[in-house]
């Protein structure tokens, strides 16, 4: 039997598509902008702190993704439920798709899921997020449509007790062209820390983005993390919107330009 829908027909649903059309090569995917929860989980046993911290959300990605969206005419896809709730970027099989503790914060209503409810919350959010990203790539590839991969993070300056002093970091795993050349232009800017595989390492265990959508695909592809002080403020999401839409395209053309 199939488990009871999670989403009432008038909560939001969990993709925000936006510029579907859009001539950039580049797509951004936002898998953390969000921090919704359904209201069947009420507030997942949290107080209202706890659910704008940054475990419940990538704080600022939102933001950024949307106006770099609209400076580089670039499709966006962005998830509007709280990784809480389920993280779309983990393989829904493993723990930590459901944390239970998450940087010192106990997530009651994620204590012991059973698999009806962890299968509830896939159909009704994961699901649909991935199978949007997987649509737009799809008609990509079949209007001849190039597409570089651009997944966007953003990432807690202490985590853990721990400060984190790089300003922003690229991930990669099995193709790390796009990202190293976009490494290679942040550091060029003069005023970054840019770190690589740092704070988190790119692995088919810790991500399902790119491992999935763009690595199995043969897509090249990056993974950029911004540290969240930086882009917490509009002010500061324009800055790096306006810092990317300059870098991604050069980046671009430095693979291109590559010898196979």
């Amino acid at each position: 039997m199939a488990p009871l829908p999670l989403l009432a027909p008038d909560e939001p649903h969990p993709v925000s598509l936006r510029l579907p059309h859009g001539r950039s090569a580049f797509l951004l995917t936002a898998d953390h902008a969000g921090r919704l929860i359904p209201r069947a989980l009420a507030t997942l046993g949290l107080p209202p702190p706890e659910r704008t911290r940054h475990v419940a959300w990538d704080i600022g990605i939102a933001g950024a993704t949307r106006l770099l969206s609209a400076s580089l005419d670039a499709t966006a896809v962005l998830q509007r439920y709280s990784r809480l709730v389920i993280d779309c970027n983990r393989p829904p099989e493993v723990p930590s798709a459901f944390p239970e503790i998450s940087d010192g914060t106990k997530v009651p209503a994620n204590a012991s899921l059973s698999a009806a409810e962890k299968e509830r919350r896939r159909r009704a959010i994961f699901d649909p997020y991935h199978a949007a990203i997987a649509a737009v790539i799809a008609s990509r590839r079949a209007a001849g449509h190039p597409t570089l991969y651009a997944a966007m993070h953003s990432f807690t300056p202490v985590f853990d007790g721990e400060a984190r002093k790089m300003h922003c970091a690229v991930l990669y795993n099995r193709n790390p062209r796009l990202s190293l050349a976009l490494a290679r232009l942040l550091r060029a800017e003069g005023d970054l820390i840019v770190a690589e595989n740092a704070p988190y390492r790119l692995t088919d265990a810790t991500d399902y983005g790119v491992p999935v959508h763009a690595e199995a695909a043969g897509l090249d592809y990056l993974e950029i993390e911004i540290r969240q002080d930086l882009i917490s403020r509009p002010a500061g999401q324009a800055a790096w919107a306006e810092r990317l839409a300059r870098l991604l395209p050069a980046a671009a053309r430095q693979i291109a330009e590559e010898c196979p």
